[in-house]
């Protein structure tokens, strides 16, 4: 019975550690490994391998606890020394694998240095419950962070690592905006918004300017596309496909982010054969079938003629040259003398000093309209919760009434900070007015194009002529052209022209 007790017997050690941090990892390893070598030799045991795995055991499917059964079951070794059984397994897989092993006899012992085991019974049962005990500790402590992501996230904050142009202030506990990335991200939805830039043309555009990624690199395209897509960046959060109310200062406005969107979304689609450039082509349609206007080059002219897709029309060609003849008669027309523009600007400016526009019912209507927002999202989640609708149907609900509120937002935000201040867009308007006839005069035909989009809609060729809905204010400046070029009285007419025009501004 001694020889027996004093025989050596062949263990393996298994140590196992699934915290993140490196340093921790192996300093707790060391830790167990150690107390497990002084247990061996009180208990007189052989340590035939250590196994040390630096993975979690919520699941089943590590690759070095899969290598030690397997080899137990090759008779390498009759036992196993671990710190504690939920070192050896936290879910009901392996932790069923460790009782069949014993079962069987390929397992005579477990050793633990704070837990009792014997192979017996009660102590296969005691085994279990230990087994169980860690599989509800991992399962507890699950919901536990999924619960408190869930009110993270109905609180307005982001449960994570601030994205790019964010900090986390680990102090207040909140997410604040870096000053130095912001500008730079917001440059960067400007840009593509515009539709000009590629995904690759905006990563080295804005690259160049020095936008660092968290670890001191350069980004890549994807690092583009996938911040292009976050709406953290507008104000929301988007988790899981669901959207929340960030309680985060916003850089950009819904309505950028919206555009941002539609312009990804166009070009995601199949390329099409690339066209020519032609600076009038795109926007103007013809006046007799309502088909787009192409354009092609014949002995050094650029001509501007119908698709003839729907019908075939009568219109005939229109030279580029003559095309931007009548557009020049357009921007001309909207154009302001400079003694005009003064006169208006000083009008503006006296007006500005001595009105303040009431901004409270404007406010309030936005207000109640976000409140209509909240009832509506209240009826919802009582709808998903008494399982009325689907999650699917709740979330797509869900996600557009908090799109709406964003806007809103947005809106509310830019009133607040720009009431009373409609007197700047209206100087910035009359100073353009007075540089059109400057413009109409010049040979660049991008910035005439650009700014004749500016003076209405619809517009079409008709008769080899260009016509379009006028759209106000440029329309009233058309309307007062006449008594302009014939020189009536300024002071009077430049008043009630101002005057007409504070509500289209």
């Amino acid at each position: 019975m001694n020889t027996q007790n004093n025989q050596t017997k062949k263990f393996f050690l298994y140590a196992r550690k699934s915290t993140d941090t490196e340093e921790r990892q192996v300093r707790s390893i060391d830790d167990q490994i150690a107390e497990l070598e002084e247990l061996a030799k009180k208990e007189n045991i052989e340590i035939v391998k250590t196994f040390i795995e630096k993975q979690t055991a919520k699941e089943p499917g590590r690759p070095i606890f899969n290598e030690m059964l397997s080899r137990i079951e090759k008779n390498e070794a009759e036992g196993i020394l671990a710190w504690h059984p939920d070192r050896l397994a936290r879910n009901s897989v392996d932790g069923g694998k460790i009782i069949w092993l014993v079962d069987t006899g390929k397992i005579s012992e477990l050793k633990f240095p704070c837990f009792w085991f014997e192979n017996t019974p009660q102590g296969k049962f005691m085994l279990q419950i230990a087994f169980g005990q860690s599989k509800y500790y991992v399962d507890n402590l699950s919901e536990n962070i999924k619960r408190g992501i869930r009110q993270k996230l109905k609180n307005g904050l982001w449960p994570s690592q601030a994205p790019l142009g964010y900090l986390n202030d680990k102090n207040a506990k909140l997410i604040i905006v870096d000053k130095n990335k912001a500008q730079l991200i917001k440059k960067s939805f400007e840009l593509y918004s515009t539709g000009k830039f590629s995904l690759r043309r905006l990563c080295e555009t804005i690259n160049n300017l020095k936008l660092i990624g968290r670890k001191n690199k350069m980004l890549s395209v994807s690092n583009y596309q996938y911040f292009l897509k976050n709406p953290f960046y507008c104000g929301l959060i988007r988790y899981n496909g669901e959207l929340y109310e960030g309680k985060h200062k916003p850089i950009i406005a819904k309505k950028l982010f919206d555009k941002v969107q539609e312009v990804m979304n166009s070009k995601g689609k199949p390329n099409k054969k690339k066209l020519k450039y032609f600076v009038f082509r795109g926007f103007i349609r013809c006046g007799e079938c309502g088909c787009l206007i192409t354009a092609e080059t014949q002995k050094g002219h650029n001509y501007y003629h119908c698709t003839k897709r729907k019908i075939k029309c009568f219109q005939k060609y229109v030279r580029e040259e003559e095309l931007a003849k009548q557009i020049n008669g357009y921007i001309q027309k909207v154009s302001l003398p400079d003694d005009w523009a003064k006169n208006i600007i000083s009008e503006i400016d006296k007006e500005k000093s001595e009105t303040s526009q009431s901004s409270s019912f404007f406010a309030q209507n936005i207000k109640e309209k976000m409140k209509i927002i909240d009832e509506k999202l209240e009826r919802l989640m009582s709808g998903y919760l008494e399982n009325a609708i689907l999650l699917e149907e709740y979330q797509q609900n869900k996600n557009k009434l908090v799109g709406e509120k964003q806007v809103l937002k947005d809106k509310l935000n830019g009133f607040e900070q720009k009431r009373n201040n409609w007197f700047e867009p209206a100087i910035s308007f009359v100073k353009s007015a007075k540089c059109a006839g400057i413009l109409a005069k010049s040979n660049n035909f991008e910035e005439k194009r650009d700014f004749f989009k500016k003076l209405g809609s619809n517009f079409k060729i008709l008769n080899q002529k260009i016509v379009f809905d006028l759209e106000n204010p440029f329309k009233i400046l058309v309307d007062a052209e006449p008594r302009l070029w014939r020189g009536e009285a300024k002071n009077s007419s430049c008043i009630t022209w101002r005057r007409r025009e504070d509500s289209n501004l």
